[in-house]
């Protein structure tokens, strides 16, 4: 989970719950405790929750949601398919105008008919600076929405933004409910009524979500007619409750998902992603903050022996947001772990070792905590990597443990063992993660980082139409962040699930930091059938 999920990258903030033990939720289906083996029910443990199921607020924007459906949505490849609206977009020769025709039919879980003006009150509602979504600059390409009757929506941009299809996976809220209540406080928020295969049965905070299948969903009604979502932030309480049969399926660390590698009843999925593990590296802290120390913290690290033990293989070495493989990716910035090169690189700055090993310049000892979320596993293996490998180039790290609320506060001079990661664009996570304007904006920017260079780099990636000057622009970025690194980008992290053979359908996609709510083989639970015995 990184900042912003409680992730750094911006978007619905996460807040994880603690179960403290097995008992303190031993039935997630409710009911008798044989739920979970239910042909047509589904039992999942994921690790975090929403702080609200509002789309209006954040929740589900990138797709997903079970609720609710967005005007597009994405295939098992992560192409963008037809939703709520019965066609792709047509996108005007100047690459400021989007036409969605909508599909016709389609009804909210209440009855109520969908239309165009439940389009244009979604974005209007998430533009409105008085409604509390982080997300909001994810969509500050558009300059107006406008429905055209009852089964047409125009989007008009201020600049041609060339990933903003991907934007319209977004949920829609219904209007003449969320539009009668107060956007960040009414029922809407914990109620929410959509289009989507599922309804909201019930939501235990910290414990539980449950959903039951929409009998009247326009893409027909699930065979699963029974999912749980079960809140589980620990990871090894959440293996301990599949291998009881509390569970159907859990998202896994390598470690303790290699435990079910011969379960014959059992099949583990690898989903690649986006995700990364990075180290923020706060600009106000007088030695996170120097430039050298950046530098060499960068290739201090030994990041294929992080891929090698921690993962177990299950990954690959973080350069920064995008992934080694990825067409966006920008070659030669690869950093090798050098520790005698970090050390040359302190020693010229004037940091000197002490008598204890540690460095000191001008009487400040090269000392600094980094915090990562209690319970989180593999996010404090790699705090602790990390704290170990900077010890041998000089620098003191203290691992710190704590939740979301307990860090939050601390991030403008503490580091923060953080993560993000999205495959649909690269202006999707640069931008939040790097842009200066942002710095401080909640789980934006978390590091606080400043670089002219990079403001104006991720400016053009986003407001240009053509692919050549967006790759350049990226490929600035990736460039500036060797020179100037304002986050120690560790791994990129194959997502691992392990699910119960009883149906045929699950799959897995390019999945982005935001794992087991919205990703997962149940991405797609609403198209599973349970297998013929």
């Amino acid at each position: 989970m990184t900042a912003r999920t409680a992730r750094g990258a911006a978007a619905v903030t996460l807040a994880a719950v603690l179960i403290t033990g097995v008992a303190a939720c031993s039935n997630p289906a409710g009911g008798s405790g044989t739920s979970a083996t239910a042909a047509d029910s589904a039992v999942v443990g994921i690790a975090t929750e929403p702080e609200t199921l509002s789309p209006l607020l954040g929740y589900g924007k990138d797709g997903n949601s079970k609720v609710f459906d967005g005007l597009l949505a994405h295939d098992a490849d992560m192409r963008l398919k037809p939703a709520l609206a019965e066609a792709l977009p047509e996108v005007s020769a100047d690459g400021r105008t989007y036409t969605y025709k909508l599909r016709q039919g389609v009804k909210f879980s209440d009855g109520a008919p969908f239309g165009a003006k439940d389009v244009v009150f979604t974005y209007r509602t998430i533009l409105d600076p008085a409604t509390n979504n982080a997300s909001r600059t994810e969509l500050d390409a558009v300059e107006n929405v406008t429905a055209q009757g009852d089964d047409r929506v125009v989007f008009t941009l201020k600049y041609p933004y060339a990933p903003f299809a991907e934007r319209t996976v977004l949920p829609i809220a219904p209007e003449h409910i969320a539009g009668k209540q107060d956007v960040n406080s009414g029922d809407f928020t914990t109620k929410p009524v959509g289009t989507g295969p599922y309804l909201l049965t019930g939501w235990s905070r910290g414990e539980k979500i449950t959903f039951k299948a929409n009998p009247s969903y326009w893409g027909g009604e699930p065979a699963v007619k029974k999912f749980t979502m079960a809140v589980i932030k620990d990871d090894d309480v959440r293996a301990t409750r599949l291998r009881s049969g509390e569970l159907d399926a859990a998202v896994l660390p390598p470690n303790l998902a290699r435990g079910f590698e011969k379960d014959p009843a059992r099949t583990t999925y690898a989903a690649k992603s986006f995700d990364y593990r990075n180290v923020t590296l706060p600009t106000h802290h007088k030695v996170t903050g120097d430039v050298a120390v950046r530098q060499a913290l960068d290739i201090a690290v030994d990041r294929k022996t992080m891929v090698d033990k921690l993962l177990e293989g299950a990954g690959k070495a973080a350069y920064g947001p995008v992934p080694v493989g990825s067409p966006w990716f920008t070659a030669g910035t690869e950093r090798p772990y050098d520790l005698d090169g970090a050390k040359k690189i302190l020693d010229d700055a004037g940091w000197k070792a002490g008598e204890d090993g540690i460095r000191v310049k001008d009487g400040v000892r090269a000392a600094f905590p980094l915090w990562y979320p209690s319970g989180d596993k593999l996010r404090q293996d790699h705090a602790l990597t990390f704290a170990s490998d900077a010890k041998k180039a000089g620098i003191e790290v203290r691992t710190e443990a704590g939740t979301w609320e307990v860090i939050e506060p601390r991030m403008k001079t503490d580091a923060v063992l953080a993560g993000g990661g999205s495959p649909a664009d690269p202006d999707f996570d640069q931008y939040l993660l790097l842009t200066s304007s942002l710095g401080g904006d909640g789980f934006n920017n978390m590091a606080r980082y400043d670089n002219p260079t990079v403001d104006r780099a991720l400016v053009e990636g986003r407001r240009s139409g053509d692919p050549a000057v967006r790759k350049n622009a990226y490929d600035t970025v990736q460039r500036e962040l060797v020179k100037n690194p304002g986050y120690v980008f560790l791994t990129h992290i194959d997502h691992l699930y392990v699910v119960n053979d009883k149906w045929d359908g699950p799959t897995t996609q390019v999945e982005p930091h935001d794992h087991g709510l919205g990703s997962g083989p149940w991405w797609n639970v609403e198209t599973w059938k349970p297998k013929q015995k």
